[in-house]
C-alpha cells in the first residue's frame, strides 16, 4: 500500500475517518476531504499516530456540491501524489422525514450531495484513471440502496440512483482496466442519524436505536477494506437483521414490503 494514493471523502467522521486509520495503518498515501478542515486535521493526526508520516498526508477540505472547485481539487492531488490509484466516495447525508412533510428542498441536497457529488468528483478522476490504465472508484451505497424504508424516500431515493450509476460505470471501465466497487452498509454506529436532514432541512439530532445497536464502525472499516483489496465488486457490511433484506428483496419481494411497512 506505501506506493498507492488513496482519496477518502467524507473523511472526518464516521465510516470514512474509519477507513483513513485502515489504510494509514498500511502505509498508503492519503488524501482526506470534508467541509470541516478542522475535524480532518484531527483524523490527520490519529493516521500519525498510527504510524503514517505526516508527509503521507494531504488534508484537502472539500465540498462536493461545489461542482467548479472539483477540477482544481484534483490538480492538487496530483501535484501532491502524482496519481490517485485509490477513490472513496464516501461523503453522504441521510434523511429522517415522511414524504408528506418534507420540503422539496430537502430532497434536492439529498440528492446534491448523495449523488451528483459522488458522479462530479468520479468524473474529475475518471480521465486520469483512464489514461493510466488503472484505478480502483468505490462509494458508499447503503441497503437503503436495495430497499426502500420509511422515513427515508430521499435517501434511498439517492443510494439507488448511486448504486445505478456505479453499476453501470463498472460495466464501461473494467474492460479499461479500472475496478468500480459498491459498498452496502447496514447499521453501522456513526451520527447518520443525528445528522440527518429532517423533513424543514434541519439537522434530525437523534440517534437510532438500530444504528446504536449497530456494527462497530472501526469493524465496518475493516470489512471494507478487505473487501476492495480483494476488489469485490460489492461489498455488504453488517451484522444486523437488516442485512438480510439484501436476500428478501431477490428472493421474496412482497415478504420484505410488509416488513418495511413497520419499521422506523
Amino acid at each position: 500500500m506505501s506506493a498507492q494514493t488513496v482519496w477518502i471523502t467524507g473523511a472526518s467522521s464516521g465510516i470514512g475517518e474509519a477507513l483513513a486509520l485502515q489504510y494509514a495503518r498500511a502505509g498508503a498515501g492519503l488524501v482526506l476531504s470534508a467541509r470541516r478542515e478542522a475535524e480532518l486535521q484531527r483524523v490527520a493526526n490519529r493516521c500519525v499516530e498510527a504510524g503514517l508520516p505526516q508527509d503521507h498526508i494531504l488534508v484537502l477540505p472539500l465540498d462536493v456540491t461545489e461542482w467548479d472547485s472539483l477540477p482544481g481539487a484534483v490538480a492538487a492531488v496530483m501535484d501532491r501524489f502524482g496519481a490517485v490509484d485509490v477513490l472513496i466516495n464516501n461523503a453522504g447525508l441521510s434523511q429522517r422525514s415522511l414524504c408528506k412533510d418534507t420540503d422539496l428542498s430537502v430532497y434536492q441536497k439529498l440528492l446534491d450531495v448523495d449523488v451528483m457529488g459522488q458522479i462530479a468528483l468520479t468524473k474529475a478522476v475518471l480521465p486520469h484513471m483512464l489514461e493510466r490504465g488503472s484505478g480502483h472508484l468505490a462509494v458508499t451505497a447503503s441497503v437503503a440502496g436495495k430497499v426502500g424504508v420509511p422515513l427515508r424516500t430521499g435517501y434511498c431515493a439517492a443510494k439507488h440512483a448511486v448504486m445505478g450509476f456505479y453499476d453501470a460505470l463498472r460495466a464501461e471501465v473494467e474492460g479499461d482496466g479500472l475496478h468500480v466497487s459498491t459498498i452496502v452498509p447496514g447499521f453501522i454506529r456513526t451520527d447518520i442519524s443525528r445528522n440527518a436532514l429532517a423533513a424543514d432541512g434541519s439537522a434530525f439530532g437523534e440517534l437510532d436505536d438500530n444504528i446504536a445497536a449497530g456494527m462497530d464502525v472501526d469493524e465496518c472499516a475493516e470489512v471494507i477494506f478487505k473487501g476492495l483489496q480483494s476488489r469485490k465488486r460489492e461489498i455488504p457490511v453488517g451484522k444486523g437483521k437488516e442485512m438480510s433484506a439484501l436476500w428478501l428483496k431477490r428472493l421474496a419481494p412482497e415478504v420484505l414490503f410488509r416488513v418495511t411497512r413497520s419499521m422506523k
